[in-house]
């Protein structure tokens, strides 16, 4: 992990405000995502401290990274997908990125999760294939950016 970036899971009202922070600036303002479609079921109160796994990255006190993940039915069985992976601009190119992944993996993981699946952004398909993760189907449409669904299954 990288040694100045701080992880842990959203407990708070004050940590949800920073993780809506971030989303909006990344994938609402910078991305041009509708933000109808960045907000969801995972986002609601009654989720977001439960059945859904939120995860902030902060240098310092400033929050700059932002993730989660949620069990979802996958080829018949229930995954861990990992999603939402948004770094502020002005923390990128530092490995924060790569620390949020790691983070996520051993979380879902450690919750006994042994498939994990994610929709990446397509240009990120290599970064996540460090990961090992592989490419499952071709290119689709999410939010207006192209991405690629990949797995990952933890060997026994």
């Amino acid at each position: 992990m990288t040694p100045d970036l701080i992880i842990r899971c959203v407990a708070t009202d004050a940590d949800w405000t920073e993780v809506k922070r971030i989303r909006r600036r990344v994938f609402i303002e910078e991305q041009a995502c509708p933000e109808d479609e960045e907000w969801d079921e995972h986002d609601l109160p009654e989720a977001r401290f439960s059945m859904c796994r939120h995860f902030l990255g902060f240098i310092g006190a400033d929050a700059v990274t932002t993730a989660r993940w949620h069990p979802q039915k996958f080829d018949g069985v229930t995954a861990a997908k990992l999603e939402r992976f948004a770094v502020l601009k002005e923390a990128r190119r530092r490995g924060y990125g790569k620390a949020m992944i790691e983070h996520l993996i051993d979380d879902a993981h450690a919750h006994g999760f042994e498939n994990i699946v994610l929709h990446a952004q397509a240009y990120l398909e290599d970064l996540y294939t460090e990961f090992g993760f592989v490419k499952v189907g071709e290119v689709f449409d999410e939010a207006g950016i192209p991405h690629v669904k990949m797995v990952s299954t933890l060997e026994p």
